[in-house]
């Protein structure tokens, strides 16, 4: 499918013919989206899972989402085609599981996919989030006519969705991309125990960075330990000394992690996303650090251009697969 030049623009009244659901459900916010066939927009819903966000509550919540969306858009149950949802955490898109998650209480080999199809009445696809955000950009977003790519999630977490030969890398056990777990220099060498951040996130994660800051505001600024990481990034951009300390220190770290995996996946780009990973400040200073890294070959960076509807689209392009695979049979 070509890329869809109207797909982030604001919704509008829908067209005749099919639609599909995309579905991106985050440690905090679900969020719904519906779209026609050519993967345009149509509408969006949100919901917090902030205070239950059990299996059967979020399932509950899609099926809510997906209602108001059809009422709202004047749009038949029964043009509906497929829905795409991702989750956070390792997920089996073959079996339909989400087999683990540390965001989300209550969420260890969940049957998403059967429970959404019997909730909703479609055909169901489901991915992990990230994964989900990286099927978004190179459907149509910075990774558009990229074979090989890395796009990298900062925000709550780290992860990666992972591009090779134009395809999806998921793994063995479907936990290719968990780059949270990298150790480099200058994180924790410590195993780390089941259910816990990795060396990576609980270093340069959101709430990583703001530990960081919050080590040298010891004795300090008590009010300034309550800022959070693209706070503490602008304190650095207007010269900030601790602030500019953190953002270094992250950077670093976040490039020896790109290093890495530009040597054992020569990615034609690495897409950088999430709330702290689009930050502008992050990215200048990090490809500072890797000037200094270009042998094999130089590591390329690039921030997200979909931004926080990379999983919705990303949910929308594994929906329309999905109903094209189910009209084919």
């Amino acid at each position: 499918m070509a890329r869809p030049s109207n797909a982030l623009k604001s919704p509008r009244r829908p067209r005749a013919g099919g639609y599909v659901i995309g579905v991106d459900i985050g440690a905090s916010n679900l969020r719904v989206a519906l779209a026609t066939m050519k993967g345009s927009l149509v509408g969006k819903w949100r919901a917090s899972t902030k205070e239950s966000a059990s299996p059967d509550v979020v399932i509950q919540q899609i099926r809510a989402g997906v209602d108001e969306l059809l009422a709202q858009c004047s749009v038949r149950r029964e043009c509906l085609r497929a829905i795409g949802v991702g989750a956070p955490g390792v997920t089996d898109a073959s079996s339909g599981v989400v087999i683990a998650t540390s965001y989300l209480r209550g969420w260890k080999n969940v049957p998403l996919r059967d429970s959404l199809e019997s909730a909703v009445g479609i055909p169901a696809a489901i991915e992990n989030d990230v994964k989900l955000a990286a099927i978004g950009e190179h459907w149509c977003g910075a990774a558009w006519g990229l074979s090989d790519f890395v796009f990298i999630a900062i925000g709550t977490g780290i992860a990666a969705g992972i591009f090779v030969n134009g395809q999806l890398l998921r793994g063995g056990g479907a936990a290719a991309g968990e780059v949270g777990y990298l150790i480099v220099p200058g994180t924790s060498e410590v195993p780390v125990k089941p259910g816990a951040a990795g060396s990576l996130e609980s270093t340069i994660s959101g709430e990583g960075i703001r530990a960081q800051w919050q080590r040298l505001q010891k004795n300090k600024n008590a009010a300034a330990t309550t800022l959070d990481a693209t706070e503490i990034f602008e304190l650095a951009r207007r010269g900030n000394r601790d602030a500019t300390d953190v953002l270094q220190r992250t950077a670093r770290i976040l490039a020896y992690a790109v290093y890495n995996l530009s040597v054992v996946l020569n990615p034609a780009l690495f897409i950088l996303g999430g709330g702290v990973g689009r930050s502008r400040v992050l990215l200048a200073e990090t490809q500072s650090i890797l000037k200094q890294y270009a042998e094999p070959s130089k590591p390329r960076l690039a921030l997200s251009t979909l931004g926080e509807d990379a999983q919705l689209l990303g949910g929308i392009r594994l929906a329309l697969d999905r109903a094209d695979a189910g009209a084919a049979r």
